[in-house]
């Protein structure tokens, strides 16, 4: 009897944290992991209420990843931001306590960085579209996200720049559009354009669009500019308006691609997509641009972050001559 009521309100719990992340905008990523983590939590707990639990049980719960789970900080982290945001936005609870437990600390390490000719070994395995994307990420210091998201609109050839719309924190910043590339981007979009008529012709062509734009604009949807650069091969239907629509490609692909490329060039490094970012910010500086200009293409909101760069810029240990060599 017990389980046959908690189970249809933890149903509705969750249809609630589904309608406030929406409601905020947030990403389907992110609904996706807090609802997740919710769902944990409450099954943890043996499907009680979180209105029944406290302090002691978000502590219990959250050791329980760091310790049996054996999860990353920044797993945990999310974890405890999960359980943040039902608490206060959707069960509508102030607890200070929460404030309080701990957040495990990150450790504190440099990024990867690849030489100017480690990223040419990795960028000459690639082919079309990863070839391209992959470019954007080291010649325009996209994260993979914001690549992947780019709108034809956003492209801006005769000014070479690229308009990032909703980065990391909501931001919008301008960064470059690398010369090298123009041409074999405007090739790619006239592919993009030709695979558009033909959703068109066959009554598809509508594109997710953010912040109820969409009832806004009725038509924007299917507007060329409102297009992904990086659409995918594929229809799929949309998860949470069930339409069926061209999305992006998945980040999984050019992250499988990279991975391929860097065993390929025989890299010792472990390289990733974000890599490239690390590496266009890092090379910026070598090549003596400002690091505020820097700041500024990265959308980093504070000057530290960027900094961290500084500290892995190819000139030995803070740029200090070893006195072997001096011998």
């Amino acid at each position: 009897m017990t389980e046959q009521k908690t189970q249809p309100d933890g149903v509705r719990l969750l249809d609630q944290v589904r309608g406030k992340i929406r409601l905020k905008h947030y990403s389907i990523r992110t609904e996706q992991a807090y609802v997740d983590w919710i769902k944990r939590y409450i099954l943890y707990f043996d499907k009680r209420h979180p209105r029944e639990l406290g302090a002691a049980e978000v502590e219990a719960f959250l050791t329980h990843l760091a310790v049996a789970g054996k999860v990353a900080a920044a797993t945990q982290n999310q974890a405890k931001s999960a359980l943040l945001f039902l608490y206060r936005e959707v069960l509508d609870i102030e607890l200070p306590w929460l404030d309080n437990v701990e957040r495990a600390k990150a450790p504190k390490r440099l990024p990867v960085v690849l030489t100017r000719a480690e990223v040419q070994a990795l960028l000459t395995r690639l082919e079309g579209s990863h070839w391209l994307m992959a470019s954007l990420l080291y010649g325009a210091g996209l994260r993979l996200m914001e690549c992947l998201r780019l709108r034809v609109k956003d492209v801006d050839f005769a000014r070479k720049e690229i308009l990032v719309r909703d980065g990391k924190g909501f931001k919008d910043r301008v960064t470059m559009l690398p010369a090298a590339l123009v041409e074999s981007l405007r090739a790619h979009l006239l592919r993009v354009r030709e695979l558009h008529r033909q959703d068109l012709a066959e009554g598809y062509g509508a594109v997710y669009l953010p912040y109820a734009l969409e009832r806004k604009y009725p038509g924007a949807a299917r507007d060329w500019g409102w297009q992904y650069v990086f659409p995918s091969a594929k229809l799929a239907i949309d998860p949470r308006s069930g339409e069926t629509r061209r999305h992006h490609v998945q980040d999984q692909a050019l992250q499988r691609a990279i991975k391929q490329a860097v065993r390929d060039a025989d890299l010792a490094k472990p390289a990733t997509p974000h890599t490239l970012r690390h590496s266009f910010a890092t090379h910026l500086l070598e090549g003596g641009s400002d690091i505020r200009t820097v700041q500024e293409l990265l959308g980093h909101s504070d000057v530290s972050t960027t900094m961290i760069y500084t500290h892995v810029l190819n000139k030995g240990g803070h740029g200090v001559t070893s006195p072997l060599d001096q011998l």
